[in-house]
């Protein structure tokens, strides 16, 4: 199955391109899933269609779904007070009712990356499309699986889940504080989960489409996307620019500078698809169509972080970190044990190193044509001899 993620600035019409994407693929014969996390139904007005909790079947081939966070919350709520209902008594505390729950911020994000893993693994549907949040909001969302992960693995280390039997002795004889039973049960749970939406991301059927308005914060955002995008090694398979107003607008007064403007931008992206402006929102099926969207590109070429050995020629390996649009200035690296933090403007992320380079030091980086080029020197203490 093919993953296709949509997103863009606020206020792009992602939304929108998401349904007239998935509409487009479902009408060519593809069995296609469409989901988004918004509250309020704006998927549903531009498919003319109510989307809710439960997967909606619009025509034979397209389903819309729009998982439900607050009944999603007060699910895992509810486990975790029936698993914590030890801790919970001795600390005298009450425990609440779901008719009280509310979703905490964040809980929409985390229903849409377990209905995400939840379709992948039916396969069930040639296409996913994903209607993402705004671009920083899904960066951050698509960095969490990686992160929590990682997280998970420092406050609770395999080492000490595989000392659990030994538990209760070393509590009793070295004051050795071991976490309850359940903590590990939850623990490997969470990660088995994560590690299924981590998988679905980083499967090389998965990419990006990016929507942006062509003009000035356009441009900012879309070079922000995909500096964001690439860091996480996810490709983008097509930029799409929208309300792409016709030339003859430029003879309406007030419109031949925002004309000028577009054309300004849409030279400079130079692959992107345009998309008409429609001269309204669109909605319903008809106007879907008059969007004319692209076709969904099956053979996008993954990001790849390729490590060069040089070391006959130079004594080093070169690992080539794909970076475009990242500035000299914004670039910073940390070696942190067998881990490599990289900091690209806004964006960070700690990236585990191929395991050849850890038994190397790190002997230099330069920034050339949008690629981090990072230099290890073989660690003589380490290296095999020859």
């Amino acid at each position: 199955m093919r993953t296709l993620l949509i997103t863009g600035p606020g206020g792009s019409g992602r939304t929108t391109l998401a349904a007239a994407t998935a509409l487009s693929a479902a009408g060519a014969g593809a069995k296609t899933l469409v989901l988004s996390a918004d509250r309020t139904d704006t998927l549903g007005a531009a498919l003319g269609a109510p989307t809710g909790a439960v997967p909606t079947q619009l025509t034979p081939t397209l389903t819309a779904w729009r998982p439900d966070a607050s009944a999603g919350f007060r699910d895992d709520l509810a486990g975790f007070q029936d698993r914590a209902s030890t801790v919970l008594d001795l600390l005298g505390a009450s425990r609440l009712d779901p008719e009280e729950v509310t979703p905490l911020p964040g809980a929409g994000e985390l229903t849409l990356l377990r209905a995400l893993r939840d379709a992948a693994l039916a396969e069930s549907h040639d296409l996913l499309v994903v209607d993402l949040p705004p671009t920083p909001q899904a960066l951050g969302l698509l960095a969490l699986p990686e992160e929590l992960r990682r997280y998970l693995r420092r406050l609770l280390p395999p080492e000490r889940q595989a000392a659990r039997a030994l538990r209760p002795v070393l509590g009793r004889l070295a004051g050795v504080p071991m976490p309850a039973e359940w903590l590990y049960e939850t623990t490997a749970r969470w990660d088995v989960e994560l590690a299924a939406v981590q998988a679905v991301l980083a499967d090389r059927a998965t990419a990006v489409r990016l929507v942006a308005e062509p003009g000035p914060a356009g441009e900012d955002a879309v070079r922000d996307a995909r500096l964001g995008l690439a860091l996480r090694g996810l490709p983008v398979e097509r930029l799409v620019a929208n309300r792409v107003l016709p030339e003859d607008a430029a003879d309406a007064g007030p419109l031949a500078a925002l004309v000028t403007q577009q054309r300004k931008v849409l030279t400079a992206w130079a692959e992107a698809r345009p998309v008409a402006h429609l001269g309204h929102d669109p909605r319903g099926a008809d106007d879907l169509t008059a969007l004319a969207v692209p076709a969904v590109n099956t053979s996008v070429p993954p990001v790849e972080w390729p490590v060069a050995d040089r070391v006959a020629q130079d004594g080093v390996l070169v690992w080539h970190v794909p970076l475009p649009g990242a500035i000299r200035d914004e670039l910073d690296l940390v070696r942190r044990g067998d881990e490599l933090v990289v900091t690209a403007g806004p964006f960070r992320r700690i990236v585990p190193l191929p395991s050849v380079l850890r038994r190397c030091t790190v002997d230099g980086a330069a920034l050339r044509d949008g690629e981090l080029r990072v230099r290890f020197a073989p660690d003589p203490a380490l290296w095999p001899r020859t």
